[in-house]
This record gives structure tokens, sequence and C-alpha cells, in this order.
């Protein structure tokens, strides 16, 4: 009996300081009711498959799409070593006269090709850029010709034209100049008989143009970054994609690399008729390569037919991002996350490309298109 009153009395005390841990230690029961925000809800997958996460590209690689706006004056040699890091041969910096006046934008483009050309011109390069500041004035057209023919031969090796143009670019009489502006036709005229490519971005997403609601699927990148919305530009995203692709109707002889495949990386089978149309139109991959790994298979299939037109491009020189762009090209890993959430709440799957067609991504497109790279940093 005794036995059994001090059994029931250790098990008491046992229970109570169960209890008593249990209570320090647990976190308090959620109600399954309770509200959760979309930026809140980060599920970690259960799924269990092979993984690959390359950290350096298969084959050295030329970035057609970057941007570096203190080469000027800025020591390069770690710059080139963060390349070496990811196999990264060639950087184009896309800003080659910097911002500011005509005046600021030529020192800055004379700075920038003595500081490359003392450190390593063959991993280095500058496209030119066209001040709109006094687009509309008499004379205009002719000096802007003047200043790229002398980037030129100066070493530019293309032209890069910012989405402002069609957008925020006005004349002096407070007009907005369209993309297709007649006073440009000399300029993308003379891209052609130089031998330079235009890298050229028109507008953004199309989402940036929509209804900010519940079905817009961009709805965290614009409530985060909320510059980004155009919905009240009076301009429409498709007319402006339409006065860009009358440039490239315009001007068969001259060779353009859209950029951010155009703003149709969700709908590769337009981009595969814009293709047919325009033989003159290439594509890079920048800032989009989450809508590829969301579609591996049609994407695949894209890459393969049009191989000979799709050139490796990043954007934003974040290092660490890169390896997204790897896995996707290289790999055929399954439901990998993007980078940032904002830009894609979804999961990727890789292409798996080919060795020749990712060859020709990373480098062999860039050196055919654009002139004067040393062509002995890469394999065959």
């Amino acid at each position: 009996m005794h036995l059994s009153i001090r059994f029931v009395h250790v098990f008491c005390l046992f229970a109570l300081s169960l209890t008593a841990a249990c209570g320090q230690s647990a976190k308090p029961a959620q109600p399954i009711d309770m509200p959760l925000g979309f930026e809140e809800y980060d599920p970690v997958s259960t799924l269990k498959v092979p993984e690959h996460k390359p950290m350096r590209a298969r084959y050295p690689f030329i970035d057609v799409h970057n941007h570096q706006y203190q080469m000027d004056k800025a020591d390069l040699n770690p710059l080139l070593a963060q390349m070496d890091s990811l196999n990264l041969q060639v950087m184009v910096n896309l800003s080659g006269r910097g911002w500011g006046s005509v005046a600021e934008n030529t020192r800055f483009f004379t700075d920038a090709e003595a500081n490359i050309n003392k450190t390593n011109p063959k991993r280095l390069v500058l496209f030119s850029n066209i001040n709109f500041d006094d687009i509309g004035k008499t004379g205009w057209t002719d000096e802007a010709v003047k200043i790229l023919e002398a980037d030129v031969k100066a070493g530019a090796r293309g032209l890069k034209i910012y989405k402002s143009l069609g957008q925020s670019v006005k004349d002096e009489t407070g007009q907005r100049v369209r993309v297709d502006d007649p006073a440009l036709d000399p300029i993308w005229a003379k891209c052609g008989e130089l031998g330079i490519p235009v890298l050229i971005h028109t507008a953004d997403p199309k989402s940036f143009w929509d209804p900010m609601d519940r079905y817009n699927e961009r709805w965290l990148e614009l409530k985060l970054h909320k510059g980004r919305r155009n919905a009240s530009n009076p301009v429409s995203w498709e007319s402006l994609l339409a006065e860009q692709h009358n440039v490239f109707r315009k001007h068969p002889k001259t060779t353009f690399i859209n950029a951010h495949m155009g703003w149709y990386p969700n709908n590769l089978g337009k981009l595969d008729s814009l293709m047919q149309v325009f033989p003159n139109m290439n594509v890079e991959i920048g800032a989009v390569i989450a809508e590829l790994g969301r579609q591996p298979r049609t994407a695949r299939k894209f890459f393969e037919k049009y191989q000979d037109r799709i050139l490796f491009g990043k954007d934003s020189w974040v290092p660490s991002e890169y390896a997204t762009y790897f896995r996707v090209l290289e790999t055929d890993d399954e439901y990998f996350p993007y980078h940032k959430k904002y830009h894609a709440f979804w999961r990727m799957y890789g292409l798996n490309l080919p060795d020749e067609v990712l060859k020709k991504v990373y480098y062999k497109n860039a050196l055919r298109i654009i002139p004067g790279l040393d062509k002995s940093q890469f394999p065959n």
C-alpha cells in the first residue's frame, strides 16, 4: 500500500516537471486559421532528388549585359578575380559613357578605356551610349553619330540603348521620343555600317503595366519596388514593343541584341515568331532565367532552335547569383528555388543544354556578333 502511494507521488512529480520543461522550450501552438502573409509563407521542400549546384560555369563565358559605374577610376583587379571565380572570361560593360552631361560622358568613357587598357583589355570591354538631352535640336543627330564613331575608333564594341528611350526621354518641346523616331535612323544605320551590334532595352515585364491585384504574378516585386510600376505610363507596353520592332524592320543591315529576351521569355511562342520575322534580332537572357527555368522542355527546344542567336547576359553584378544561371542552363536538376523570392516565387528546373548549344550561348555567339573580342581565350 505504501509502495503504491509512493509510486503515485513520484509519478505526479515527474509529470509536473515534464510539463514545466515543455512549457519552457516548446513554442505556443498556432491556430490553424492564423493569418499568414504571402511574404511570410516560405515552406521548406521535402522533395529529395539529386542536386547539382555549379558555382563556376562549365565553359568560359562572355557576359554581354553588365553594368560597372566605377570603371573609370576603380582598381579593376578585384573585379577580374571575381570573374575568375565564375569562369567569366569577358565582361561587357554596357554603361560605357556613365551618366551626366555629354562632357561628363566623354570623360568617363576616356578614363574607363584607359583604365581597361592598363589592366586587361582582353577581358573588359565597353559599349557606347547615346545622350538624349538635346534631341530635337538642330544638329543633334549629326553630333550623336560623330560621338559614336569616335567611341568605336577608341575601342567601343557596340551601342547600348537604355529603356528610357520611349518612356522618359523627351524632345525640346516636351514630347515623348518614340523608340522608332526618325531622328535616330542615322544612328542605327551607322551601327550597321561600323559592324557593331545595338543592345537595346525597351519597356519592362508586361506585369508592370497590369493591375496590381491578387492576379498579378509580380505583385510582391511591385510592392517591394514601387518605382518599377508603369501602369500610369501613357504609353502602352504593346506600343513600346511595336516601336522597337519597327526599328528592327527599318534597319535589316544592323545587328540588334534584344535585352531580356525582348520581354517575351514567358511567351516563347511569340518570341519564336519574332525571331522568324527579324533575322537581325538576337536575344540575351539577363534577368529572365527564372522564366526559362519554369518551362524547361519548351525553353530547351527554343534554345536548340535558336542556338546561334541567344547570348548570355546577367544584368546586375551580384557574383553569387550567377550560380542560378549555371544551374538552369547546365543541369537537369528539379524543383529548385530562384535566388530572389520577389522575382520568382515558383521553383525551377534545369534545361540540361547540349554542350555545343551551351558553348554558343556562353561565348561563340558573342565572339561572332561583337567585333574585336580575343578568340584565343576560348576553346573551339
